[in-house]
C-alpha cells in the first residue's frame, strides 16, 4: 500500500518562514522535497541536498508537460548561477496506475518562490514555455503533419472514400484540440515576478 505524501504545508502571516512542497518522480525512491526558508530554496533529491539563496537563482522556466497518465502536468525548471538545475513537477506517483495531481500545492509553492525571489532583489531570467528553437521545430512538425493529412483527405475525397475522409476530419479535430492546446500554452515568452503566466500554472 502506498504511503501518503504531504505534498505541501504552508505557513502564512506575520513571522511565517517556511513553505514546503514534495512530489514523487517515480514509484521507486524517496520524494523530492523542497522548502522556502528565510535563507533560500532548500531541496532534497535522491540523497542530495542543498540550499540556494534566492539571489543565486539564475532562471526559472515554467512549462506545461502532459503525459499519458496525467493530461494536466506542469513543470518548473530552476537553474542556479553555477549551472545546476532542479525540476519541480505538479504531479506525484501514487501507485503503478495513478499519477496524482497536486495543483493547489504546486501553484502555491511556485507563486511563493517568485514572491520571495522578488523580495530578495533577484535578477533571475523568467521564461515561459519552450525555447524559441524547440518551439519553431514543433511548429514545423505540425505544419508537415497538417500538409500530410490534407493530402490524405483530398485523396480520400477524390476516390470517394468518404468514410476515410470523415475519419481524417475527426482525427484532425482531436489532434488540434490536444496538440494545439499543448503548443499554444508553451509558446516562448518572458514574464515578471508579479505577472506569472496563467496558462503555465494549474
Amino acid at each position: 500500500m502506498p504511503t501518503s505524501l504531504p505534498h505541501q504545508t504552508t505557513v502564512t502571516g506575520e513571522g511565517a518562514s517556511i513553505t514546503r512542497y514534495a512530489y514523487k518522480a517515480s514509484l521507486i525512491g524517496s520524494a523530492h522535497q523542497f522548502e522556502l526558508t528565510d535563507t533560500g530554496l532548500s531541496w532534497q533529491i535522491a540523497g542530495r541536498s542543498g540550499v540556494w539563496r534566492y539571489a543565486d537563482i539564475a532562471s526559472i522556466r515554467l512549462s506545461f508537460r502532459p503525459v499519458s497518465m496525467q493530461s494536466r502536468r506542469f513543470r518548473a525548471d530552476v537553474e542556479h548561477a553555477d549551472g545546476r538545475r532542479i525540476a519541480i513537477l505538479s504531479t506525484s506517483w501514487q501507485t503503478v496506475a495513478l499519477m496524482a495531481p497536486q495543483d493547489y500545492g504546486y501553484r502555491a509553492f511556485i507563486v511563493e518562490l517568485h514572491r520571495r525571489m522578488s523580495e530578495a532583489g533577484s535578477k533571475a531570467a523568467l521564461f515561459g514555455g519552450f525555447g524559441p528553437k524547440t518551439y519553431a521545430a514543433a511548429l514545423l512538425l505540425l505544419a508537415l503533419l497538417a500538409i500530410a493529412m490534407a493530402g490524405l483527405f483530398i485523396r480520400a475525397v477524390t476516390t470517394f472514400e468518404f468514410t476515410g475522409a470523415l475519419f481524417l476530419v475527426g482525427f484532425a479535430a482531436l489532434f488540434v484540440w490536444q496538440i494545439g492546446g499543448f503548443v499554444k500554452r508553451n509558446r516562448p515568452r518572458t514574464y515578471g515576478f508579479d505577472h506569472l503566466p496563467a496558462a503555465l500554472l494549474p
